[in-house]
């Protein structure tokens, strides 16, 4: 589910400006600090330093100051506080409780955030590929004891007020979150989901319609063939059409092949047939039960609510009980494994022969060692992130392959971490060429280290995305899907302190001290887990062309060994189950058991923001707006397509993908990135379609820049703003065809995830003028063939001249000065997301 805010009139491009730690509008920031200052120092006595105003500021938040006030050992509805830690780098307070009938853990983040979230999470460890947690996920979200009707998650959606309700299967644990800014709302929510997973119906006609069955192509003629269905079964095929989930699965599956691990947790569709309503039932009795979960709850509602309604709805009516999920280390190899599979070919690029895969992985410790998993993260980071480390020299800049393998980089979504590195789109012959670079280049990182301003780069990455706490900044924690923490849920479900994992402060000064006590430090890592790792495996995936059709002939088998083992009795039994399925889905629902939200629920009055607007230049409209956003400047700026020659318009989405990444100025492209880690926290460019939701036929288009940075680098992101405006380097031919293949490899891997997309970005370019050129920059249409200009050919006229009067340095706008502007610009899509085999959510907000 995604919201968008409605788009404000937009007469003219503009360029906007919003950040500010201690609010004011951003010309008067320092002055309001300094009042501010003077102010406490006048009623304390005591000269108020920089230090002290923001100890202050800290100890003034409300939903923190609540959860400071408990107590180690205080009891509270039915639980037990265990701890209590401020974790002032993300200004939150951790509060760890446990529940002293059923032992259940309760983590709960108190943040002056008005965004609410709560998950409860779920230790989940199949032994075979049936599916059962992932059709286990879909059927208890089918109704349940309170709320009998078919689908209330779904009913829910016009009776609440949410801002996100999901749920996820990962490898070994399942989740369901929840968030909203209402506090009715929420209770409303928390007694939906608490029903749902405790106390499902789990009817057997659900897991026929969620997992899967076999019915007649026509339900209502028996003489038609029988076939699988289910929404599970159809899922799935759609996932392991995609080479990349096929490769990602059996990376995992050959690593770590001793437990869990090697299995599908979301179902082989070749293995789902397999699993009856009584295991399905069976697998909740023992999973879902309170002494396997973990509560999560986030924000600025009451701790004390949420505890009372949990342990009145749901664990008060539960005993204590010893789970057997536990996932046991994986016993690490004497010696390096080798595996080749096959894939279906990418129909995207036909007649080409290099379609190859290869990577190669290393097992690495515990990911609840909390130091060593965020030493090799960013150990990871440094080898393979962006176009100054050394992989992406040896491997992707060496024209053999189009982009990284699938899951490159430091995974810890699984109980021993890995590492993962190679090339995709190769030719088979080159597999051989890809694993000698590898090793070699491991070799040479390991004789020559880390350049130091490299390191001090990612360093400051990991501080801005400390402050960089979006809306959804609960739901990432909860469902691991930010960088740095995106190991707390992992972590935790494996008995690991989530705590520990939020204090990234004190993990950075730790790996500061390391390094200078010993700067062999990482070169040391590298040799104790990579080169000396025989627990290693290299991973190979080809082409083959009758793929798809011996999966459908493995398929068309399994399906006449099920029909074949039936009795008349069965047969008619299927069918008879199937109308009754059939008059079930097109009954309509009573939904009058669910809760629903009450206009006196509700907010009367929306909160304004404050916004102001000067003009730069004399005629460009800034919009500057003062937030309390954690010491950063977020910039956004909008710069109009209108005159755009109608030839180069496709052209536009490439243009963006490549803009930040070519060089500007001075500076190469290798130097660019460095300024762009060092300086800032991303610099993104997308091309942008705004409809008129009130008169159709009307449009906005153009190219949206959008960064941001520390208070303190603005003029620097500025100034590269600048550069890349005015001097872009476009002599850069072969890194520019670099760009173009890793695009292309990007566009190509996303269309089976994506398909609906696509299908539906298709089917509204003839509802309106908008939908056409929406299906230009973001459907099937984009070109990114071998047969692309030259890259400045690829320039939208005029684009890159005209945009600096759109994006001016803060010292030129009306009333300010160079001194003023260091405190002011918004989010940039980082890096390439290291991704997760099973469900990872990865949003990259701007």
């Amino acid at each position: 589910m995604e919201w968008r805010p409605a788009s404000p009139p937009r007469p003219a491009p503009c360029v906007g400006i919003s950040g500010v730690a201690a609010g004011g509008v951003l010309v008067t920031r320092h002055v309001a600090q300094r009042l501010e200052g003077e102010r406490r120092a006048a009623e304390t006595g005591r000269p108020c330093s920089s230090a002290n105003l923001r100890a202050w500021r800290w100890g003034s938040t409300t939903a923190c100051e609540r959860a400071l006030r408990f107590q180690v050992g205080e009891k509270i509805q039915g639980f037990t506080v265990g701890q209590v830690t401020s974790v002032p780098e993300l200004c939150l307070t951790a509060v760890k409780l446990s529940h002293d009938g059923t032992g259940a853990r309760y983590l709960h983040l108190a943040r002056e955030d008005r965004n609410n979230l709560f998950s409860v999470q779920f230790r989940t460890t199949p032994v075979d590929s049936s599916g059962v947690p992932h059709v286990l996920e879909h059927t208890v979200l089918c109704g349940s004891r309170k709320y009998p009707c078919r689908d209330p998650f779904f009913k829910m959606l016009n009776r609440s007020l949410s801002t996100f309700m999901n749920a996820f299967t990962a490898s070994d644990y399942t989740l369901y979150p929840f968030s909203t800014q209402n506090p009715k709302d929420f209770q409303n929510l928390l007694s939906v989901y608490l029903d749902a997973v405790f106390f499902p119906c789990l009817r057997e006609l659900d897991f026929w319609q969620e997992g899967w069955r076999l019915e007649h192509e026509d339900p209502n003629d028996p003489q038609t063939p029988l076939v699988f269905k289910g929404v599970v079964f159809n899922e799935m095929k759609g996932a392991f059409a995609d080479n990349e989930r096929i490769f990602s699965q059996h990376l995992q599956s050959r690593l770590l092949p001793d437990h869990t691990y090697a299995v599908v947790s979301g179902g082989d569709p070749l293995c789902i047939p397999d699993l009856t309503w009584e295991q399905l039932r069976q697998f909740h009795a023992t999973h879902y039960h309170p002494s396997n979960a973990r509560f999560f709850t986030y924000g600025d509602f009451p701790l004390e609510q949420h505890l009372k309604q949990i342990h009145e709805e749901a664990l008060s009516k539960f005993e204590k009980i010893e789970p057997r999920t536990a996932v046991p280390a994986q016993r690490p190899w004497p010696e390096p494994r080798e595996f080749q599979i096959t894939c279906a070919r990418d129909s995207l690029a036909a007649g080409s022969s290099e379609q190859t895969t290869v990577s190669v992985s290393f097992l690495l410790p515990d990911i609840t060692n909390t130091f060593e998993a965020f030493t090799l993260s960013l150990l990871s980071s440094l080898l393979i992130s962006g176009p100054n480390s050394p992989f992406y020299k040896a491997l992707v800049e060496s024209g053999l392959g189009t982009d990284f393998s699938p899951d490159a980089g430091y995974n810890g979504c699984t109980r021993e971490a890995y590492f993962s590195v190679g090339l995709q789109g190769i030719a088979e012959k080159d597999i051989q060429t890809v694993r000698d670079l590898v090793d070699r280049t491991l070799d040479d990182v390991i004789l020559q280290g880390f350049e130091e301003d490299r390191i001090e780069a990612l360093l400051h990455k990991v501080e801005i995305q400390m402050k960089h706490q979006s809306a959804s900044f609960g739901l990432a924690l909860a469902s691991g899907a930010v960088t740095p923490l995106q190991h707390v849920a992992s972590c935790w479900n494996h008995g690991g302190d989530p705590v520990e994992c939020l204090k990234l402060g004190s993990q950075v000064a730790r790996f500061r001290q390391r390094l200078e006590e010993n700067p062999k430090f990482l070169q040391e890592k590298l040799k104790q887990y990579f080169k000396d790792n025989r627990h290693k495996l290299i991973l190979s995936m080809k082409p083959d062309d009758q793929y798809a059709e011996k999966q459908a002939q493995v398929e068309a088998e399994k399906l006449k060994q099920k029909v074949d083992s039936l009795s008349p009795e069965d047969k008619q039994r299927i069918y008879e189950k199937g109308l009754e399925l059939q008059t079930q889905q097109s009954r309509p629902q009573d939904a009058s058991c669910l809760p629903a939200l009450k206009v006196s629920d509700i907010e009367p009055r929306i909160p304004v923001t404050e916004l102001d607007v000067v003009l730069a230049g004399g005629e460009t409209p800034v919009q500057l707006c003062a937030q309390p956003t954690n010491g950063l400047v977020y910039f956004r700026a909008l710069s109009s397509l209108n005159t755009l020659p109608e030839e180069l318009r496709p052209y536009v989405p490439l243009f963006c993908a490549v803009l930040t990444k070519l060089g500007c100025g001075v500076l190469g492209y290798r130097e660019q990135a460095q300024q762009v880690e060092l300086k800032t926290g991303g610099m993104a460019a997308a091309p942008c379609v705004l409809p008129d939701d009130s008169h159709l036929d009307t449009y906005e288009q153009g190219v949206l820049f959008s960064s941001f940075c520390l208070d303190r680098n603005l003029p620097d992101m500025m100034h590269l703003w600048s550069e890349i405006f005015n001097n872009p380097r476009f002599e850069e031919e072969e890194h520019f065809r670099v760009l173009v293949r890793m695009a292309a490899q990007e566009l190509s891997n996303g269309v089976p995830d994506a398909g609906h997309v696509y299908a539906s970005v298709r089917a509204g370019r003839t509802l309106a003028p908008a939908g056409d050129l929406q299906e230009t920059f973001e459907g099937m249409d984009q070109p990114v063939a071998p047969s692309l200009p030259r890259p400045d050919r690829c320039v939208p006229g005029g684009l890159a001249e005209g945009c600096l009067a759109r994006a001016l340095p803060v010292g030129a706008l009306p009333g300010t000065g160079e001194a003023d502007a260091e405190s002011g610009g918004h989010g940039g899509r980082q890096a390439r997301p290291e991704k997760a085999p099973a469900h990872q959510e990865a949003p990259a907000e701007l």
